[in-house]
């Protein structure tokens, strides 16, 4: 083994470490971003609401953005639910009285009225618990399933595929000469040897 392998095998051992410390670190990364926001449409504990109207002005405007998490409401809670007489259509109002069991009392915070649906907490998505003005329309992009497993599949492909692990030793070995002497312009060695190295 030449002086330049000794020095090249902690190096090349500390390379692999950090590849592999990354490569841990962005798994958990996905993992946790994932359990995050996984939306409840595919089983998850989040919901992702774009505000449309004026009925939660001043709390929310119209293009808002709301991430809710699943939980166990409590009258004075912003939920978003959604009411089986709307078939898949959700309301993010807050609660004014009521319990979970006999139904909800909601009301958004412009209106002076309660509203007409008596939500219990299986109709109850998620409390609001993130709010960004004005990402809604930027955000109707992750909203859909199709997105979320593009997303997901992209990230997995990235994370997969092959590295040349070995690429800087290679590029090392083809800069020596024979006899383990560094050339700086292999161009040169061709001129003075009279063959490729």
């Amino acid at each position: 083994m030449t002086e330049l392998d000794a020095r090249a095998t902690p190096d090349a051992l500390a390379r692999r470490v950090w590849r592999a410390a990354v490569s841990v670190v962005s798994w958990v990364a996905v993992a946790a971003v994932a359990w995050l926001l996984w939306p409840t449409s595919l089983g998850g504990c989040t919901t992702l609401t774009i505000v449309s109207g004026h009925s939660m002005e001043p709390t929310y405007y119209t293009g808002d953005l709301v991430v809710a998490r699943c939980g166990t409401p409590v009258v004075g809670d912003v939920v978003v639910y959604k009411p089986p007489e709307l078939g898949s259509g959700r309301i993010i109002h807050r609660l004014v009285g009521g319990d979970g069991e006999n139904g909800w009392q909601v009301r958004g915070d412009n209106n002076s009225w309660v509203d007409p649906f008596t939500p219990t907490d299986a109709d109850v998505l998620g409390i609001a618990r993130l709010h960004v003005p004005k990402l809604g329309m930027f955000a109707r992009l992750f909203a859909t399933p199709y997105v979320w497993v593009s997303l997901i599949v992209i990230a997995l492909a990235l994370l997969m595929w092959p590295r040349d692990d070995d690429g800087d030793a290679h590029e090392e070995a083809d800069d020596e000469s024979l006899d383990g002497e560094r050339v700086e312009d292999p161009e040169a060695y061709v001129v003075a040897s009279g063959e490729r190295p």
